[in-house]
């Protein structure tokens, strides 16, 4: 019966972290990603634990039928968990207007909270109740019952992960755990009996209790400092959470059933001090994580299993030796308070109820308040207050260390300077680090978590294109939306468009902040009002705004990050056609240096779920950060010319009809044909969001590579976009110099000699613009040649200059 007994924890085990990510996941895509909301579900989950340990506990301990209660639970958690497979959509969707587009921070946690808390409270309540019970029976010791259900656990992160939740989506992933809780209540009720156990002793005073709960709050509060460092390292995707959880997970696991083997792991004032020591191991791991990543990857093939190995092998040098010591300790410290008399279960809702607490305190107030050094500082000294040799030269080595590296260390903050540059601003949030770096020519460039750069000072003119296109293509807009400001450049330059109004959302308060620094670069585009920048998740606030848009545009969010891949579902698409007013216009911008083919088929078949007439444009003619946008309109996707265009269009390069409609690379036929047979994207089958991570770590192709290969399966019937056919073979024209245009830049190498450049690219240059005279991208490179060979080469700047005018006449340098 022991072997039947693990076995049934370890599978319950498995089911329990199934349902968290699966539950945290769809409370997201509803409440919000902001971090209110994301720790008010994890806070509920773990106060649900709590309540079912302590109060179904208390019942299970005084029942004479312990193997009832534990079949009981198991069948509540698969009954309620099939539950919430039907009312999940319009519970969490009652959520959602109660917290409406601009909730404080405190409004949006109390929502988030009370209804997560409430809404899982069945199933956590019974969750938080089955290791007790099965404790109860007597069928194995605590030790082993919670090895094997963490174990389980391990295995239900990783499969949920890399398997469940890609093959089969979130509800089916639910309703296979639903069968694993309903399997355990079966099984349970026909192979196990429960062995008489003597009752629990009175209970007397003892700090068992208030120690358990301690470290409780430690211990994860240890886990989200480490993830929230860590994720300036790691690539942050879906996979990278899995493996960080995971490795904590284990090393608990393998700390409790150690503890069940080794006597010499009994010991609460040594583990207390050995953990306290392991924080700052893990720390010093922390400050090498950059470096033993880089080494990793130089050491192993570059493919996206050595990848996912090198961040598991992080979470390793930071979390398995404080983990080891966590499940060990939290096995001493159960079994003084059963010596004092305390219930498992008691111990257990204690414990459980510190962790509830850790999410909000670490995560949302001392992270940000002090920084990750001086909160993971505080976690070594709550270890080292806990034991009770303070005497003993073990206790003031650890205690030593910390104080060395409060005051000597760095904090814990990686930020990549290049030569000669320079840090403006640095800013520690909930959620990521934001910095602005300015690099040694004066180009200031914001990261998130030093890995994602949204911007540049030196980018106006692309950036500025992305807000120009969607609107020059509405033609008359009054209202426009942005979701994602990043640098501010985009939406700033709508800003500048007399009469247009704009609102600005963005997920992390720390980079509308540093917006300020890239202001300066706006001047050259004029004056205007800024936009309304608002502090909020895009997916919430297009859901529960109020009134309609002209234009909405979105930002090109790399779609592998945690998060991302919501922003590119159906139902998404869907809540921003109905934030569209009459014509309005629809813009997703998709990064191609981000993403795969495969990955871009996928986004482009969710969008037309919801632009069935949707059509594709360039932002320019990048070859190394390509950005497709997918255009959708309320109404049909087909687009007038000859509407005037605003002085400020002229510097982006959008002065004419032929600059905008030629920015079309792709008909709506031609997107379906793209799209054809791809996986759609959706809140239930996530598929982009556990696809993009692949080319993340290990792209098999370059930008540019993706970028020629995707013109080459895509086509422009202008006839279908335009309502003046009569334009159609210029912009034909247009398109075919554009190919040939990206192809030369592909196949050429640049030189800073200009003669040289003359050689490589001056004829196929001059070919491509007579095939497309409209084509103002060809001429400009070849008026730089003519202006710098001016002084050097005369006579070769005059001929190139009477081949420009010989094409058309206002071209000539």
């Amino acid at each position: 019966m022991r072997a039947i007994a693990l076995a049934l924890m370890a599978a319950s085990g498995f089911a329990g972290l199934g349902y968290q990510i699966v539950w945290t996941q769809q409370f997201g895509l509803v409440l919000g990603h902001e971090s209110a909301a994301v720790l008010a579900v994890v806070a509920a989950f773990f106060g649900g634990l709590s309540l079912g340990a302590l109060w179904l506990g208390r019942r299970i301990e005084a029942s004479a039928a312990p193997l009832r209660w534990y079949a009981g639970c198991e069948a509540l958690i698969g009954i309620w968990g099939a539950v919430l497979m039907a009312i999940m959509p319009a519970a969490s969707g009652a959520a959602l207007q109660l917290i409406g587009p601009d909730a404080t921070p405190l409004w949006q946690w109390s929502v988030a909270f009370g209804a997560s808390l409430l809404l899982l409270l069945p199933a956590t309540a019974a969750m938080g109740a089955t290791l007790p019970a099965m404790a109860r029976l007597g069928t194995a010791g605590v030790a082993p019952l919670y090895a094997a259900n963490t174990l389980g656990a391990v295995a239900g992160v990783l499969a949920t992960a890399f398997w469940l939740i890609p093959d089969l989506g979130l509800t089916r992933s639910a309703g296979l755990c639903v069968g694993l809780n309903l399997g355990c209540a079966a099984l349970a009720g026909m192979a196990l009996r429960s062995r008489p156990m003597s009752p629990c002793p009175p209970p007397r005073p003892d700090g068992a209790l208030w120690r358990l709960a301690a470290t409780g709050l430690l211990g994860i509060g240890y886990e989200v400092l480490a993830v929230r460092v860590l994720s300036q390292v790691a690539e942050d995707t879906v996979y990278t959470f899995a493996l960080l959880l995971a490795v904590y997970l284990a090393g608990s696991a393998l700390g409790a059933a150690a503890f069940a083997r080794w006597h010499r792991l009994r010991d609460r004032a040594a583990l207390l001090q050995a953990l306290a020591a392991s924080v700052l191991l893990g720390m010093a791991a922390l400050w090498g994580a950059e470096a033993l990543k880089q080494a990793l990857l130089t050491l192993l093939p570059p493919t996206l299993a050595s990848a996912l190995a090198a961040e598991a092998l992080l979470a390793m040098a930071v979390f398995a030796l404080p983990t080891l010591l966590m499940g060990a300790l939290f096995c001493q410290l159960s079994a003084e308070a059963a010596n004092a008399g305390q219930p498992f279960s008691r111990a257990l809702g204690v414990n459980t109820l510190g962790a509830m607490a850790a999410a909000p305190l670490f995560g949302v107030v001392l992270a940000p308040a002090l920084g990750p050094k001086s909160a993971l500082l505080l976690v070594a000294a709550g270890y080292l207050l806990l034991a009770p040799a303070w005497r003993r030269a073990s206790w003031w080595a650890p205690a030593g260390a910390a104080v060395a590296i409060a005051l000597l260390a760095p904090p814990l903050a990686f930020i990549a300077l290049p030569d000669g540059g320079h840090l403006l601003s640095y800013r520690d949030g909930p959620m990521a680090a934001v910095s602005v770096v300015e690099d040694a020519d004066g180009v200031a460039r914001l990261r998130i978590n030093n890995r994602q750069q949204e911007g540049s000072s030196a980018t106006v003119l692309v950036d500025g294109r992305q807000a120009l296109l969607p609107l020059l293509l509405h033609g008359a807009p009054q209202r426009a939306l942005f979701l994602g400001v990043g640098s501010g450049v985009t939406s700033g330059v709508a800003g500048r468009l007399p009469g247009l109004s704009v609102d600005a959302v963005e997920l992390l308060p720390e980079v509308i902040e540093a917006t300020a620094l890239f202001r300066p670069a706006l001047a050259s585009v004029g004056a205007g009002p800024a936009p309304r920048l608002i502090a909020a998740d895009a997916r919430r606030y297009v859901r529960t705004a109020a009134g309609h848009y002209d234009v909405i545009v979105s930002d090109n969010f790399h779609p592998a990050r945690s998060g991302s891949g919501a922003l590119y579902t159906v139902e998404h698409f869907r809540a921003v056609r109905e934030r569209l007013a009459p014509q309005g216009v629809f813009c997703q911008w998709l990064p191609l240096h981000q993403l795969d083919v495969d990955t871009l088929r996928s986004i482009t078949a969710a969008f037309l779920q919801a632009f069935p007439d949707g059509a594709a444009l360039l932002a320019s003619n990048s070859l190394d950060t390509p950005t497709l946008g997918l255009v959708g309109r309320a109404g049909g996707t087909r687009f007038s010319a000859g509407t005037t265009k605003p002085d400020m269009a002229t510097p982006f390069g959008l002065g004419d009809d032929l600059a905008v409609l030629g920015s079309f690379i792709a008909d709506n036929a031609s997107l379906r044909r793209l799209a054809a047979d791809a996986p759609i994207n959706t809140d239930d089958r996530p598929w982009v969001a556990y696809r993009a991570p692949r080319v993340t770590y290990a792209p098999e192709t370059t930008p540019r590579d993706r970028l020629l290969n995707l013109l080459a399966q895509v086509s422009v019937e202008t006839t279908s976009l335009l309502t003046r056919p009569d334009l159609a073979p210029r912009l034909d024209a247009y398109a075919r110099a554009r190919h040939a245009y990206l192809d030369l830049g592909r196949r050429t190498a640049p030189s800073a000699d200009p003669a040289v450049m003359l050689t490589r690219v001056g004829a196929p240059l001059l070919a491509v613009l007579r095939q497309s005279p409209d084509f103002q991208p060809a001429a400009e490179p070849l008026r730089r040649l003519a202006r710098a060979l001016a002084a050097r080469d005369p006579a070769a700047a005059r001929e190139l200059g009477e081949a420009l005018a010989s094409i058309r006449p206002d071209l000539a340098p």
